[in-house]
Protein backbone atom coordinates (compact mmCIF):
# COMPACT_ATOMS: atom_id res chain seq x y z
CA UNK A 1 0.00 0.00 0.00
CA UNK A 2 1.26 3.50 -0.72
CA UNK A 3 0.46 4.80 2.79
CA UNK A 4 0.11 3.47 6.33
CA UNK A 5 -3.61 4.31 6.32
CA UNK A 6 -4.13 2.29 3.14
CA UNK A 7 -2.25 -0.63 4.68
CA UNK A 8 -4.37 -0.49 7.83
CA UNK A 9 -7.51 -0.43 5.69
CA UNK A 10 -6.27 -3.50 3.81
CA UNK A 11 -5.66 -5.29 7.11
CA UNK A 12 -9.20 -4.43 8.27
CA UNK A 13 -10.56 -5.78 4.96
CA UNK A 14 -8.54 -8.98 5.41
CA UNK A 15 -9.84 -9.30 8.97
CA UNK A 16 -13.45 -8.91 7.84
CA UNK A 17 -13.10 -11.26 4.88
CA UNK A 18 -11.06 -14.07 6.47
CA UNK A 19 -11.57 -13.65 10.23
CA UNK A 20 -14.07 -16.50 10.57
CA UNK A 21 -12.12 -18.98 8.43
CA UNK A 22 -8.56 -18.15 9.59
CA UNK A 23 -8.81 -16.65 13.10
CA UNK A 24 -5.18 -17.43 14.06
CA UNK A 25 -3.80 -15.74 10.94
CA UNK A 26 -5.98 -12.70 11.47
CA UNK A 27 -5.00 -12.53 15.14
CA UNK A 28 -1.30 -12.70 14.23
CA UNK A 29 -1.70 -9.95 11.66
CA UNK A 30 -3.77 -7.64 13.83
CA UNK A 31 -1.75 -8.01 17.05
CA UNK A 32 1.51 -7.23 15.25
CA UNK A 33 0.22 -4.47 12.97
CA UNK A 34 2.48 -1.77 14.40
CA UNK A 35 5.63 -3.87 13.96
CA UNK A 36 4.50 -5.00 10.52
CA UNK A 37 4.00 -1.44 9.32
CA UNK A 38 7.07 0.08 11.02
CA UNK A 39 8.80 0.56 7.67
CA UNK A 40 6.35 3.43 6.95
CA UNK A 41 8.33 5.45 9.53
CA UNK A 42 11.25 5.59 7.07
CA UNK A 43 11.52 7.42 3.72
CA UNK A 44 9.68 5.68 0.87
CA UNK A 45 12.87 5.01 -1.11
CA UNK A 46 14.03 2.71 1.72
CA UNK A 47 10.83 0.64 1.95
CA UNK A 48 11.80 -1.99 -0.59
CA UNK A 49 14.94 -2.80 1.41
CA UNK A 50 13.20 -2.76 4.78
CA UNK A 51 10.27 -5.01 3.94
CA UNK A 52 11.92 -7.53 1.63
CA UNK A 53 11.46 -11.21 2.38
CA UNK A 54 14.23 -12.38 0.06
CA UNK A 55 16.84 -14.16 2.19
CA UNK A 56 19.21 -14.96 -0.69
CA UNK A 57 21.60 -11.97 -0.35
CA UNK A 58 22.00 -12.57 3.38
CA UNK A 59 22.59 -16.28 2.85
CA UNK A 60 25.19 -15.60 0.17
CA UNK A 61 27.04 -13.24 2.49
CA UNK A 62 27.01 -15.76 5.32
CA UNK A 63 27.97 -18.58 2.96
CA UNK A 64 30.95 -16.70 1.57
CA UNK A 65 32.17 -15.80 5.06
CA UNK A 66 31.97 -19.36 6.37
CA UNK A 67 33.26 -21.02 3.20
CA UNK A 68 36.81 -20.09 4.21
CA UNK A 69 36.32 -21.63 7.65
CA UNK A 70 34.77 -24.80 6.26
CA UNK A 71 37.60 -25.35 3.77
CA UNK A 72 40.27 -24.95 6.43
CA UNK A 73 38.61 -27.19 9.01
CA UNK A 74 38.13 -30.09 6.57
CA UNK A 75 41.82 -30.03 5.61
CA UNK A 76 43.13 -30.07 9.19
CA UNK A 77 40.57 -32.34 10.88
CA UNK A 78 42.09 -33.90 14.01
CA UNK A 79 45.31 -31.90 13.86
CA UNK A 80 44.46 -29.44 16.66
CA UNK A 81 43.07 -29.48 20.17
CA UNK A 82 39.65 -27.93 20.68
CA UNK A 83 41.16 -24.72 22.06
CA UNK A 84 43.64 -24.23 19.22
CA UNK A 85 40.99 -25.11 16.62
CA UNK A 86 38.64 -22.49 18.08
CA UNK A 87 41.47 -19.95 18.03
CA UNK A 88 42.22 -20.75 14.39
CA UNK A 89 38.54 -20.50 13.44
CA UNK A 90 38.28 -17.17 15.21
CA UNK A 91 41.26 -15.76 13.35
CA UNK A 92 40.00 -17.12 10.02
CA UNK A 93 36.62 -15.54 10.74
CA UNK A 94 38.24 -12.18 11.37
CA UNK A 95 40.13 -12.42 8.08
CA UNK A 96 37.04 -13.55 6.15
CA UNK A 97 35.05 -10.69 7.63
CA UNK A 98 37.49 -8.16 6.14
Amino acid sequence: SPTRDDAKAAIRTFETKYGAKYPKAVNCLTKDTDALLAFYDFPAEHWVHLRTTNPIPVNRLIESTFATLRHRTVKVKGAFSNESALGMLYQLGLEAEK
